[in-house]
């Protein structure tokens, strides 16, 4: 029994925290999905301000690093929303930093230096917000309206910020054509978060609607150590120099076949390809979601290495890699999860292994569904926002930790194990709401509205075995009946 024992509990609290939302037969509830589980999901109601028609847009994590708490900064047409993930089945709105400037579809938001930092598309004045996210530790009270750290207004509209945490600093693409830079990218010294700096930019190659930049580090070794801006230009991938905020450089500029709108990339973890996106090569040509990897062996002279189709007709967004797997926000289509490890073979380089479709109506080739996708928080938690339906939290299928319930000795039972009854005390705060679940997952015992600092639990009546006892809907423990 006591081989067999730790296995039960880690099938059993699996199944009582999944109990609503595993991937089973190809769908968690109504969303189709392939080994990623549903955690849970914040709607646009929820998320948004009423003003105007609200949808979601860009979607970026931070972690605290005093206590490694994670959140989700999801942007709305009207807003910013902030939510507290830690405990990704029962996440916290803490709230919203309302838009600076009307309402936008395009609103997207970077971090850096525990400082949020958005930026919002055809919308007027709007500037860059700064938001100090340590303020997010001392909402005792929420939802709460947060106000500004700081507001940068030297440039109006932009589409999207990208920021190179390495150096401390911002590039803002997608400016007005008829700015300084002719929607090339501005440079901002964020250095100091609360008080950006004008650093010049770029206006020799055109308007630049995404970009990844880089402390480059990959195997073209003439360019070891420089800052390197990857441009995804309307209708071609642009690579700049940027070391010299004074002195850019181009690199190199990049084509290829069948165009329709050249949007948005990133770099494999060795710098050595970069997987782009074209948001508009689907509607316009009538193939499934195309992704193209270029191989960034040398910088100024990228090829093409191969092209990957999908298994829907979906229009792919955003794509972030981490490791040896690619996350698409792949709009109707939802998250797809591509296995890169082949990435350096010219056929079959990347091969889907898994999805979470936010959007079941369709896989369809329409502006719906996953807009972004964050991949990159240590829990392995994943965050998704959708344009229709907000923040999702997603998690590979089978990999939930038992640990990630049970390090926090906030309460304690004793006896355990226990026979007639077992008494539940905490050590900080109140007991507010108890739940107890047998080994099926089933509730043997719920009680609300306790507000007491220790709850005799009667166990009399309870057969012999393994439970968990459930407090305050967050903190999870086992209890034995002998």
């Amino acid at each position: 029994m006591k081989k067999t024992l730790p296995l039960i509990y880690t099938l059993f609290i699996t199944t009582l925290l999944f109990s609503q939302t595993p991937c089973d037969n190809g769908f968690a509830g109504a969303y189709p999905c392939n080994d990623y589980d549903l955690l849970s999901n914040i709607p646009v109601s929820v998320l948004a301000n009423t003003q105007g028609n609200p949808e979601g847009s860009d979607v970026w994590g931070w972690t605290d690093p005093t206590n490694g708490k994670e959140y989700a900064i999801i942007a709305m047409t009207n807003s910013t929303a902030f939510v507290d993930i830690s405990n990704p089945i029962n996440p916290t709105f803490l709230g919203r930093l309302d838009t600076a400037a009307g309402t936008s579809y395009w609103r997207d938001v970077k971090v850096y230096n525990n400082h949020a930092f958005i930026v919002a598309d055809l919308v007027g004045n709007h500037g860059m917000q700064v938001f100090d996210l340590t303020r997010l530790r001392n909402v005792t009270s929420p939802p709460v309206t947060f106000t500004t750290d700081a507001h940068y207004t030297e440039f109006g509209s932009a589409h999207n910020i990208v920021i190179n945490e390495d150096t401390g600093y911002a590039y803002i693409v997608g400016t007005s054509r008829s700015g300084p830079y002719a929607g090339g990218p501005a440079f901002i010294d964020i250095s100091n978060p609360t008080n950006p700096t004008n650093a010049g930019g770029y206006a020799n190659d055109g308007y630049s609607h995404d970009a990844q930049v880089v402390t480059y580090n990959g195997p073209d070794t003439e360019h070891v150590g420089k800052e390197i801006y990857i441009g995804s230009n309307e209708s071609e991938v642009l690579i700049l120099d940027v070391t010299d905020k004074n002195n850019v450089v181009k690199l190199a500029e990049i084509t290829y076949s069948q165009t329709g709108y050249t949007h948005q990339g990133w770099f494999t973890d060795d710098q050595r390809y970069f997987i782009l996106g074209d948001e508009t090569d689907e509607q316009g040509y009538g193939f499934n979601t195309r992704t193209l990897v270029f191989d960034f062996n040398d910088l100024d002279n990228p090829t093409l290495s191969s092209t990957y189709y999908g298994s829907t007709p979906a229009i792919d967004h955003n794509g972030y890699v981490l490791g040896d797997k690619f996350f698409i926000a792949n709009y109707r289509a939802g998250l797809r999860v591509l296995d890169i490890t082949n990435i350096a073979a010219t056929t079959d380089a990347m091969e889907e292994i898994g999805y979470f479709d936010t959007h079941p109506e369709s896989n369809g080739t329409a502006f719906n569904g996953a807009w972004s996708v964050y991949p990159y928080f240590s829990s392995g938690n994943i965050i998704i926002s959708d344009i229709e339906r907000g923040l999702f939290v997603v998690r590979k299928s089978g990999t939930l930790n038992t640990n990630t319930f049970e390090t926090k000795e906030t309460f304690t039972l004793f006896p355990n194990p226990a026979i007639n009854q077992t008494k539940i005390s905490t050590k900080k705060g109140l007991i507010q709401s108890l739940e107890v679940y047998n080994t099926l997952g089933k509730v043997v015992f719920s009680s609300n509205n306790i507000n007491l600092k220790s709850f005799v639990l009667p166990t009399k009546k309870f057969t012999t075995g393994l439970y968990l006892v459930k407090v305050n809907n967050t903190t999870i423990k086992k209890l034995i009946i002998k």
